[in-house]
Protein backbone atom coordinates (compact mmCIF):
# COMPACT_ATOMS: atom_id res chain seq x y z
CA UNK A 1 0.00 0.00 0.00
CA UNK A 2 1.42 3.39 -1.01
CA UNK A 3 1.84 6.24 1.44
CA UNK A 4 2.64 9.96 1.33
CA UNK A 5 4.90 12.28 3.28
CA UNK A 6 4.43 15.91 4.31
CA UNK A 7 7.36 18.08 5.41
CA UNK A 8 7.49 21.58 6.90
CA UNK A 9 10.82 23.42 7.10
CA UNK A 10 10.95 25.82 10.04
CA UNK A 11 13.76 28.06 11.22
CA UNK A 12 15.03 25.57 13.78
CA UNK A 13 12.82 22.51 13.34
CA UNK A 14 11.91 20.18 10.47
CA UNK A 15 8.66 18.29 10.93
CA UNK A 16 7.55 15.22 9.01
CA UNK A 17 3.99 13.85 8.93
CA UNK A 18 2.76 10.55 7.51
CA UNK A 19 -0.84 9.30 7.66
CA UNK A 20 -1.08 6.22 9.85
CA UNK A 21 -2.01 2.97 8.13
CA UNK A 22 -5.68 2.18 8.62
CA UNK A 23 -6.36 5.53 10.32
CA UNK A 24 -8.53 8.33 9.02
CA UNK A 25 -6.75 11.68 8.45
CA UNK A 26 -6.39 14.51 9.21
CA UNK A 27 -5.71 13.78 12.89
CA UNK A 28 -4.08 10.37 12.65
CA UNK A 29 -0.49 11.07 11.62
CA UNK A 30 2.91 9.72 12.46
CA UNK A 31 4.82 12.87 13.42
CA UNK A 32 8.56 13.45 13.67
CA UNK A 33 10.40 16.63 14.67
CA UNK A 34 14.09 17.30 14.04
CA UNK A 35 15.80 20.26 15.67
CA UNK A 36 18.82 21.86 14.01
CA UNK A 37 20.49 25.28 13.54
CA UNK A 38 18.58 27.66 11.31
CA UNK A 39 21.38 27.72 8.71
CA UNK A 40 21.06 23.95 8.15
CA UNK A 41 17.26 23.68 7.95
CA UNK A 42 17.04 22.88 4.23
CA UNK A 43 19.94 20.41 4.33
CA UNK A 44 18.47 18.68 7.38
CA UNK A 45 15.07 18.47 5.69
CA UNK A 46 16.55 16.84 2.58
CA UNK A 47 18.57 14.44 4.72
CA UNK A 48 15.48 13.46 6.73
CA UNK A 49 13.44 12.93 3.56
CA UNK A 50 16.16 10.75 2.03
CA UNK A 51 16.35 8.63 5.19
CA UNK A 52 12.56 8.25 5.33
CA UNK A 53 12.30 7.22 1.69
CA UNK A 54 15.12 4.71 2.11
CA UNK A 55 13.44 3.17 5.15
CA UNK A 56 9.90 3.32 3.71
CA UNK A 57 9.84 2.45 -0.02
CA UNK A 58 6.05 2.59 0.04
CA UNK A 59 6.13 6.41 0.19
CA UNK A 60 4.96 7.37 -3.30
CA UNK A 61 4.78 11.17 -2.98
CA UNK A 62 6.35 13.93 -0.88
CA UNK A 63 5.18 17.53 -0.41
CA UNK A 64 7.41 20.18 1.18
CA UNK A 65 6.25 23.60 2.33
CA UNK A 66 8.30 26.76 1.81
CA UNK A 67 8.06 30.24 3.28
CA UNK A 68 9.81 32.26 0.55
CA UNK A 69 11.39 31.83 -2.87
CA UNK A 70 14.97 31.80 -1.50
CA UNK A 71 14.00 28.98 0.84
CA UNK A 72 12.36 27.10 -2.04
CA UNK A 73 15.57 27.37 -4.09
CA UNK A 74 17.61 26.14 -1.14
CA UNK A 75 15.31 23.12 -0.72
CA UNK A 76 15.56 22.28 -4.44
CA UNK A 77 19.35 22.44 -4.30
CA UNK A 78 19.51 20.22 -1.21
CA UNK A 79 17.15 17.67 -2.79
CA UNK A 80 19.11 17.69 -6.06
CA UNK A 81 22.35 16.92 -4.23
CA UNK A 82 20.70 13.76 -2.95
CA UNK A 83 19.13 12.97 -6.34
CA UNK A 84 15.59 13.21 -4.99
CA UNK A 85 13.04 14.23 -7.63
CA UNK A 86 9.65 12.78 -6.67
CA UNK A 87 8.41 15.73 -4.60
CA UNK A 88 6.49 19.00 -4.90
CA UNK A 89 6.84 22.38 -3.19
CA UNK A 90 3.83 24.35 -1.93
CA UNK A 91 3.63 27.66 -0.05
CA UNK A 92 3.03 27.40 3.68
CA UNK A 93 -0.23 29.36 3.41
CA UNK A 94 -1.63 26.88 0.86
CA UNK A 95 -0.87 23.93 3.14
CA UNK A 96 -2.42 25.81 6.06
CA UNK A 97 -5.67 26.50 4.21
CA UNK A 98 -5.91 22.90 3.04
CA UNK A 99 -5.45 21.69 6.60
CA UNK A 100 -8.10 24.15 7.82
CA UNK A 101 -10.61 22.75 5.32
CA UNK A 102 -9.88 19.24 6.57
CA UNK A 103 -10.22 20.10 10.27
CA UNK A 104 -12.71 22.98 10.47
CA UNK A 105 -16.00 24.12 9.01
CA UNK A 106 -14.94 26.53 6.28
CA UNK A 107 -18.19 26.71 4.30
CA UNK A 108 -18.78 30.34 5.23
CA UNK A 109 -15.17 31.42 4.79
CA UNK A 110 -14.13 32.78 1.40
CA UNK A 111 -11.00 34.65 2.53
CA UNK A 112 -8.79 33.50 5.40
CA UNK A 113 -5.99 35.20 7.33
CA UNK A 114 -3.18 32.90 8.50
CA UNK A 115 -1.25 34.00 11.61
CA UNK A 116 1.88 31.83 11.89
CA UNK A 117 4.04 32.63 14.93
CA UNK A 118 7.22 30.55 14.91
CA UNK A 119 10.49 30.65 16.77
CA UNK A 120 12.18 33.04 14.32
CA UNK A 121 9.35 35.38 13.30
CA UNK A 122 5.72 36.05 12.48
CA UNK A 123 4.20 35.45 9.02
CA UNK A 124 0.76 36.86 8.18
CA UNK A 125 -0.95 35.80 4.95
CA UNK A 126 -4.30 36.65 3.40
CA UNK A 127 -5.43 33.87 1.10
CA UNK A 128 -8.50 32.87 -0.87
CA UNK A 129 -9.93 29.92 1.04
CA UNK A 130 -11.50 28.41 -2.10
CA UNK A 131 -8.84 28.87 -4.77
CA UNK A 132 -5.73 29.09 -2.52
CA UNK A 133 -4.66 32.34 -4.21
CA UNK A 134 -2.42 34.35 -1.87
CA UNK A 135 -3.49 38.01 -1.83
CA UNK A 136 -0.89 39.30 0.65
CA UNK A 137 1.96 37.80 2.66
CA UNK A 138 4.29 39.64 5.05
CA UNK A 139 6.81 38.51 7.63
CA UNK A 140 8.61 40.24 10.51
CA UNK A 141 11.23 38.96 12.92
CA UNK A 142 10.68 41.55 15.66
CA UNK A 143 7.93 39.36 17.14
CA UNK A 144 8.81 35.69 17.45
CA UNK A 145 8.78 32.76 19.83
CA UNK A 146 12.42 33.41 20.74
CA UNK A 147 11.61 37.02 21.57
CA UNK A 148 8.79 35.96 23.91
CA UNK A 149 11.18 33.50 25.61
CA UNK A 150 13.70 36.27 26.13
CA UNK A 151 11.04 38.38 27.84
CA UNK A 152 10.44 35.60 30.37
CA UNK A 153 14.19 35.10 30.92
CA UNK A 154 14.84 38.79 31.57
CA UNK A 155 11.87 38.97 33.93
CA UNK A 156 13.15 35.98 35.92
CA UNK A 157 16.66 37.43 36.13
CA UNK A 158 15.29 40.81 37.16
CA UNK A 159 13.26 39.21 39.95
CA UNK A 160 16.50 37.99 41.62
CA UNK A 161 15.49 34.33 41.72
CA UNK A 162 17.71 33.39 38.75
CA UNK A 163 21.39 34.27 38.35
CA UNK A 164 22.56 35.39 34.93
CA UNK A 165 24.32 32.48 33.19
CA UNK A 166 28.05 32.92 32.81
CA UNK A 167 28.42 31.24 29.38
CA UNK A 168 26.34 30.82 26.19
CA UNK A 169 25.57 27.21 27.06
CA UNK A 170 23.98 28.23 30.34
CA UNK A 171 22.03 30.97 28.60
CA UNK A 172 20.67 28.50 26.03
CA UNK A 173 19.65 26.13 28.83
CA UNK A 174 17.80 28.94 30.61
CA UNK A 175 16.00 29.90 27.39
CA UNK A 176 14.84 26.30 26.97
CA UNK A 177 13.50 26.32 30.53
CA UNK A 178 11.59 29.55 29.93
CA UNK A 179 10.13 28.07 26.70
CA UNK A 180 8.89 25.03 28.62
CA UNK A 181 7.26 27.28 31.22
CA UNK A 182 5.52 29.24 28.46
CA UNK A 183 4.11 26.09 26.89
CA UNK A 184 2.88 24.73 30.23
CA UNK A 185 1.03 27.96 30.96
CA UNK A 186 -1.37 27.12 28.10
CA UNK A 187 -2.94 24.50 30.37
CA UNK A 188 -2.25 25.83 33.86
CA UNK A 189 -2.29 29.04 35.85
CA UNK A 190 1.27 28.82 37.27
CA UNK A 191 4.50 26.88 36.72
CA UNK A 192 7.65 26.38 38.84
CA UNK A 193 10.67 24.84 37.08
CA UNK A 194 14.01 24.36 38.89
CA UNK A 195 17.36 25.02 37.22
CA UNK A 196 21.03 25.30 38.13
CA UNK A 197 20.68 29.06 38.41
CA UNK A 198 17.50 28.93 40.49
CA UNK A 199 13.72 28.44 40.26
CA UNK A 200 11.72 29.67 37.28
CA UNK A 201 8.40 30.75 38.78
CA UNK A 202 5.73 32.21 36.53
CA UNK A 203 2.01 32.78 36.84
CA UNK A 204 -0.54 33.29 34.09
CA UNK A 205 -1.15 36.86 35.16
CA UNK A 206 2.54 37.75 35.10
CA UNK A 207 3.02 36.01 31.81
CA UNK A 208 0.18 37.89 30.09
CA UNK A 209 1.41 41.20 31.38
CA UNK A 210 4.82 40.44 29.87
CA UNK A 211 3.37 39.35 26.51
CA UNK A 212 0.57 41.90 26.10
CA UNK A 213 2.47 44.66 24.28
CA UNK A 214 4.12 42.27 21.82
CA UNK A 215 0.92 40.35 21.07
CA UNK A 216 -1.11 43.53 20.61
CA UNK A 217 1.55 44.76 18.20
CA UNK A 218 1.29 41.51 16.21
CA UNK A 219 -2.51 41.83 16.09
CA UNK A 220 -2.22 45.36 14.68
CA UNK A 221 0.23 44.08 12.07
CA UNK A 222 -2.27 41.38 11.10
CA UNK A 223 -5.01 43.98 10.71
CA UNK A 224 -2.77 46.17 8.55
CA UNK A 225 -1.90 43.25 6.26
CA UNK A 226 -5.60 42.49 5.80
CA UNK A 227 -6.27 46.14 4.94
CA UNK A 228 -3.43 46.17 2.39
CA UNK A 229 -4.76 42.97 0.84
CA UNK A 230 -8.10 44.76 0.18
CA UNK A 231 -10.01 41.54 0.85
CA UNK A 232 -12.08 41.27 4.04
CA UNK A 233 -11.51 38.02 5.91
CA UNK A 234 -14.09 35.85 7.62
CA UNK A 235 -11.71 34.00 9.96
CA UNK A 236 -8.13 33.94 11.24
CA UNK A 237 -6.16 30.68 11.44
CA UNK A 238 -3.43 30.66 14.12
CA UNK A 239 -0.47 28.30 13.63
CA UNK A 240 3.00 27.70 15.00
CA UNK A 241 4.25 27.12 18.50
CA UNK A 242 2.97 30.54 19.57
CA UNK A 243 -0.59 29.48 18.81
CA UNK A 244 -0.61 27.59 22.11
CA UNK A 245 -0.70 30.90 24.01
CA UNK A 246 -4.41 31.54 24.74
CA UNK A 247 -3.81 35.31 24.92
CA UNK A 248 -3.06 35.45 21.17
CA UNK A 249 -6.48 34.15 20.11
CA UNK A 250 -8.27 36.57 22.44
CA UNK A 251 -6.32 39.62 21.25
CA UNK A 252 -6.73 38.71 17.57
CA UNK A 253 -10.47 38.22 17.90
CA UNK A 254 -10.82 41.53 19.71
CA UNK A 255 -8.66 43.42 17.16
CA UNK A 256 -9.84 41.83 13.88
CA UNK A 257 -13.44 41.13 14.89
CA UNK A 258 -13.71 37.67 13.27
CA UNK A 259 -13.58 34.11 14.63
CA UNK A 260 -10.12 32.71 15.38
CA UNK A 261 -9.33 29.05 14.58
CA UNK A 262 -6.63 27.28 16.60
CA UNK A 263 -6.17 23.63 15.49
CA UNK A 264 -4.83 20.95 17.81
CA UNK A 265 -1.04 20.69 17.74
CA UNK A 266 -0.74 23.92 15.72
CA UNK A 267 3.04 23.59 15.30
CA UNK A 268 2.55 20.48 13.09
CA UNK A 269 -0.36 21.83 11.02
CA UNK A 270 1.82 22.75 8.03
CA UNK A 271 3.40 19.29 7.82
CA UNK A 272 0.01 17.61 8.09
CA UNK A 273 -1.46 19.96 5.48
CA UNK A 274 1.44 19.12 3.17
CA UNK A 275 0.77 15.41 3.65
CA UNK A 276 -2.88 15.94 2.73
CA UNK A 277 -1.78 17.70 -0.48
CA UNK A 278 0.66 14.96 -1.48
CA UNK A 279 -0.50 12.78 -4.38
CA UNK A 280 1.30 9.80 -5.90
CA UNK A 281 2.88 10.68 -9.23
CA UNK A 282 1.02 9.35 -12.26
CA UNK A 283 2.99 8.11 -15.23
CA UNK A 284 1.84 9.85 -18.35
CA UNK A 285 1.30 7.49 -21.26
CA UNK A 286 2.59 8.54 -24.63
CA UNK A 287 -0.13 9.03 -27.29
CA UNK A 288 -0.63 5.97 -29.46
CA UNK A 289 0.59 6.25 -33.03
CA UNK A 290 -2.16 6.28 -35.71
CA UNK A 291 -2.80 2.95 -37.40
CA UNK A 292 -1.25 2.75 -40.90
CA UNK A 293 -3.62 2.80 -43.87
CA UNK A 294 -3.46 -0.43 -45.92
CA UNK A 295 -2.01 0.06 -49.35
CA UNK A 296 -4.56 0.20 -52.12
CA UNK A 297 -7.55 1.12 -49.96
CA UNK A 298 -7.23 4.89 -49.46
CA UNK A 299 -4.16 5.73 -51.50
CA UNK A 300 -5.88 8.65 -53.21
CA UNK A 301 -7.59 9.99 -50.11
CA UNK A 302 -6.59 13.47 -48.98
CA UNK A 303 -6.61 14.30 -45.23
CA UNK A 304 -9.47 16.51 -44.15
CA UNK A 305 -7.13 19.12 -42.65
CA UNK A 306 -5.62 19.63 -46.13
CA UNK A 307 -8.87 20.10 -48.03
CA UNK A 308 -11.26 21.61 -45.48
CA UNK A 309 -11.48 25.40 -45.86
CA UNK A 310 -10.47 27.30 -42.74
CA UNK A 311 -10.47 30.96 -41.80
CA UNK A 312 -7.38 32.75 -43.01
CA UNK A 313 -6.17 29.73 -45.04
CA UNK A 314 -7.13 28.54 -48.52
CA UNK A 315 -7.67 24.87 -49.26
CA UNK A 316 -4.83 22.99 -50.84
CA UNK A 317 -6.97 22.21 -53.90
CA UNK A 318 -7.61 25.91 -54.58
CA UNK A 319 -3.93 26.70 -54.26
CA UNK A 320 -3.06 23.82 -56.61
CA UNK A 321 -5.60 24.93 -59.28
CA UNK A 322 -4.33 28.48 -59.08
CA UNK A 323 -0.77 27.26 -59.51
CA UNK A 324 -1.74 25.23 -62.60
CA UNK A 325 -3.52 28.26 -64.13
CA UNK A 326 -0.50 30.48 -63.60
CA UNK A 327 1.75 27.84 -65.10
CA UNK A 328 -0.38 27.51 -68.25
CA UNK A 329 -0.52 31.31 -68.67
CA UNK A 330 3.25 31.59 -68.31
CA UNK A 331 3.75 28.90 -70.98
CA UNK A 332 1.40 30.71 -73.39
CA UNK A 333 3.13 34.07 -72.88
CA UNK A 334 6.54 32.45 -73.37
CA UNK A 335 5.38 30.80 -76.63
CA UNK A 336 4.02 34.05 -78.08
CA UNK A 337 7.15 35.95 -77.07
CA UNK A 338 9.36 33.34 -78.74
CA UNK A 339 7.35 33.54 -81.98
CA UNK A 340 7.53 37.35 -82.01
CA UNK A 341 11.31 37.32 -81.48
CA UNK A 342 11.83 34.71 -84.19
CA UNK A 343 9.67 36.63 -86.64
CA UNK A 344 11.51 39.89 -85.93
CA UNK A 345 14.88 38.23 -86.46
CA UNK A 346 13.71 36.70 -89.73
CA UNK A 347 12.42 40.01 -91.03
CA UNK A 348 15.62 41.73 -90.03
CA UNK A 349 17.70 39.19 -92.00
CA UNK A 350 15.68 39.86 -95.15
CA UNK A 351 13.50 36.82 -95.22
CA UNK A 352 10.32 38.81 -94.77
CA UNK A 353 9.06 38.67 -98.41
CA UNK A 354 9.48 34.91 -98.60
CA UNK A 355 7.64 34.44 -95.29
CA UNK A 356 4.86 36.79 -96.35
CA UNK A 357 4.49 35.19 -99.78
CA UNK A 358 4.28 31.71 -98.27
CA UNK A 359 1.78 32.96 -95.74
CA UNK A 360 -0.37 34.67 -98.40
CA UNK A 361 -0.25 31.67 -100.66
CA UNK A 362 -1.54 29.45 -97.93
CA UNK A 363 -4.20 31.86 -96.75
CA UNK A 364 -4.39 35.18 -98.51
CA UNK A 365 -6.96 36.64 -96.17
CA UNK A 366 -4.50 36.74 -93.25
CA UNK A 367 -1.86 39.04 -94.83
CA UNK A 368 -2.77 42.55 -95.98
CA UNK A 369 0.22 44.32 -97.63
CA UNK A 370 0.38 48.05 -97.34
CA UNK A 371 2.87 50.09 -99.34
CA UNK A 372 4.74 53.01 -97.85
CA UNK A 373 5.00 56.10 -100.14
CA UNK A 374 8.43 57.57 -100.68
CA UNK A 375 9.28 60.35 -98.30
CA UNK A 376 9.85 63.76 -99.85
CA UNK A 377 13.39 65.08 -100.09
CA UNK A 378 14.55 68.35 -98.71
CA UNK A 379 15.13 69.75 -102.25
CA UNK A 380 11.54 69.81 -103.30
CA UNK A 381 8.25 70.85 -101.74
CA UNK A 382 6.07 68.42 -99.99
CA UNK A 383 3.55 66.91 -102.36
CA UNK A 384 -0.06 66.51 -101.48
CA UNK A 385 -1.17 63.03 -100.45
CA UNK A 386 -2.73 60.96 -103.24
CA UNK A 387 -6.33 59.87 -103.05
CA UNK A 388 -5.62 56.31 -104.05
CA UNK A 389 -6.32 53.15 -102.19
CA UNK A 390 -2.62 52.82 -101.37
CA UNK A 391 -2.66 56.26 -99.71
CA UNK A 392 -5.66 55.24 -97.63
CA UNK A 393 -3.81 52.14 -96.48
CA UNK A 394 -0.84 54.32 -95.64
CA UNK A 395 -2.89 56.54 -93.33
CA UNK A 396 -4.07 53.50 -91.47
CA UNK A 397 -0.80 51.58 -91.32
CA UNK A 398 1.80 54.34 -90.80
CA UNK A 399 1.67 57.70 -88.98
CA UNK A 400 1.98 60.92 -91.03
CA UNK A 401 5.39 62.44 -91.63
CA UNK A 402 6.28 65.67 -89.80
CA UNK A 403 6.98 68.32 -92.52
CA UNK A 404 9.56 70.16 -90.39
CA UNK A 405 11.46 66.96 -89.76
CA UNK A 406 11.26 66.13 -93.48
CA UNK A 407 12.87 69.47 -94.33
CA UNK A 408 15.74 68.79 -91.90
CA UNK A 409 16.41 65.38 -93.42
CA UNK A 410 19.11 65.54 -96.12
CA UNK A 411 18.69 61.98 -97.34
CA UNK A 412 15.61 59.80 -97.38
CA UNK A 413 16.06 56.58 -95.41
CA UNK A 414 15.74 53.39 -97.37
CA UNK A 415 12.46 51.64 -97.40
CA UNK A 416 12.55 48.67 -95.07
CA UNK A 417 9.29 47.02 -95.89
CA UNK A 418 5.67 47.11 -94.73
CA UNK A 419 4.21 46.18 -91.38
CA UNK A 420 2.44 42.82 -91.44
CA UNK A 421 -0.36 41.06 -89.63
CA UNK A 422 0.85 37.59 -88.64
CA UNK A 423 -1.59 34.98 -87.43
CA UNK A 424 -0.51 32.25 -85.01
CA UNK A 425 -2.88 29.28 -84.97
CA UNK A 426 -5.13 29.49 -81.94
CA UNK A 427 -4.30 33.17 -81.20
CA UNK A 428 -5.62 36.51 -82.54
CA UNK A 429 -3.65 38.37 -85.28
CA UNK A 430 -0.39 39.94 -84.06
CA UNK A 431 1.11 43.12 -85.59
CA UNK A 432 4.82 42.58 -86.31
CA UNK A 433 6.85 45.78 -86.81
CA UNK A 434 9.34 45.94 -89.67
CA UNK A 435 12.95 46.09 -88.51
CA UNK A 436 15.91 47.42 -90.56
CA UNK A 437 18.00 44.82 -92.32
CA UNK A 438 21.02 43.47 -90.54
CA UNK A 439 24.21 43.20 -92.60
CA UNK A 440 26.44 40.27 -91.67
CA UNK A 441 30.02 40.39 -92.98
CA UNK A 442 30.62 37.82 -95.70
CA UNK A 443 27.00 37.58 -96.76
CA UNK A 444 25.34 39.63 -99.49
CA UNK A 445 22.50 41.93 -98.50
CA UNK A 446 19.00 40.49 -98.69
CA UNK A 447 17.38 40.71 -102.09
CA UNK A 448 20.66 40.69 -104.07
Amino acid sequence: MSSVLGVSVGAGTVRLARPQHGAVPPHSFELQSISMPEQQAEESAAEAIAATLAASPEVAATTITFRSEPQARAVRAAMARRQLTNYQLVPEAVAAVHFAHATSDMREVSTLAVYDLGSSGLTVSVINARTSDVYQCERISDISGDYLDSLIREQQIASGRIAHPADPAGLAALDGLCRAAKEQLSNSNAVALPSEQGLVLLTQENFESLMMLAIESSARMTRDVIIRAQHPVQAVLVLGGGARIPLIARVLERTIGVPVIVPPEPETALARGAALLARPAQIQQAPAAPAPIPMGEHDDATPAWLTAPTRGRRPLSALTNRSHSRRELNVAVLTVSSLVVLAAIGLGLGYGPEVLESGSSSDGSHAVPASTPPRPSSAGPTSAPATTTEAQHETVAAPPVNPRRAEETTEAPPTTGPNTFTVVPGLPPVVLPTLPPVVIPGFPPAGQ
